[in-house]
């Protein structure tokens, strides 16, 4: 089990991570999610032990890492650049870390087999990087992770440099390596279906501070806040002010027309194949707005949605009310 208490880290007098209470258990997949400079990687550097921290603890398995060297950490940190030597081919980049910990020629050679079958590169172990689709690399570099036999794993983007092809052809694949470990795994990424697709839960960040924690359904059907509401969700929830103490935010897939609705003109439509995405002007702003890929539309056009699929917020804070 991987426990962060109150964890925090600055650089000069600005805090990039502030009061991070996380755990996660064995088998267990936490995903911290949240744009660019929101300090993510920056706790992964924490607890792999290649930063220090300003204030807050570092445990695993009840053992305090603090004073612990990173090589001593048995932690391994797959990052997203995958760090391959080009001169080496598949098996012998595999082979240098075990060669590096002392490991003997047998059992590199059969924990390297194991591994390869594990990562579907076996027919691949001859090639050299520069010979390998952006995919395989990045299992390479996972299948170097698997061979440490770290007591936590920590992915940092790993799958930030391949095209959207290739990381939807890869995201199984993870997941499946991700479900069969009995280790933590914390997974930090930027992109929230990522996120919602591996994740057991997902650690929403901002500014350095967790904003909300849960399942993926949770974070969906019943954000913290607008900034939450806003993140989870594609195509982006719409945000409607109902007076200046209260807004509202509406999914585009919970409009649905209605002629005594608000009425709205059509901007502009993307088709995407079983549904088209339709960008509304309102009296109370631009809507985005789901429907059928060939339902036909005609002007005028209104719209409406349930009350109950309404979350409501606290304009000001931008908190979540109650219902």
């Amino acid at each position: 089990m991987l426990h962060l208490n109150g964890l925090g880290k600055r650089f000069g007098d600005q805090w990039i991570l502030r009061d991070l209470n996380l755990q996660v258990d064995e088998g267990e997949c936490v995903a911290l999610l949240g744009a660019s400079g929101c300090g993510k990687s920056t706790a992964l550097r924490l607890i792999a032990g290649l930063e220090r921290q300003d204030e807050g603890s570092i445990e695993l398995d009840g053992v305090p890492l603090d004073r612990i060297p990173a090589e001593r950490r048995r932690i391994a940190m797959v990052f997203q650049s995958y760090a391959l030597f080009p001169h080496l081919s598949v098996r012998e980049n595999l082979n240098l870390g075990l060669k590096i910990r002392g490991v003997s020629p047998a059992q590199r050679q059969q924990r390297i087999e194991s591994v390869l079958e594990t990562v579907r590169l076996r027919e691949m172990a001859d090639r050299r990087p520069q010979q390998l689709s952006g995919g395989q690399r990045q299992r390479v570099a996972l299948a170097r992770a698997l061979l440490r036999d770290p007591r936590v794993y920590l992915l940092d983007e790993p799958m930030s440099n391949l095209d959207a092809q290739l990381r939807d052809d890869l995201r199984p694949e993870l997941r499946q390596l991700i479900l069969e470990g009995t280790q933590p795994v914390l997974y930090v990424t930027h992109d929230q279906q990522e996120a919602m697709a591996l994740a057991n839960r997902i650690a929403v960040l901002k500014d350095g501070r967790i904003e909300q924690i849960g399942t993926p359904e949770e974070l969906y059907k019943s954000p913290a806040s607008q900034f939450v509401a806003s993140f989870i969700g594609r195509p982006q929830i719409n945000l409607l002010p109902v007076d200046q103490q209260v807004s509202i935010g509406i999914r585009p897939e919970d409009l649905y027309f209605d002629p005594e609705g608000m009425p709205c003109r059509l901007i502009s439509r993307e088709w995407q194949g079983a549904s088209q995405l339709l960008l509304l002007d309102s009296p109370r702003g631009a809507l985005r707005m789901l429907c059928a890929g060939d339902l036909c539309l005609s002007e005028p056009l209104s719209v409406n949605w349930p009350t109950s699929a309404e979350h409501r917020f606290d304009a000001g804070s931008g908190r979540r009310l109650a219902a």
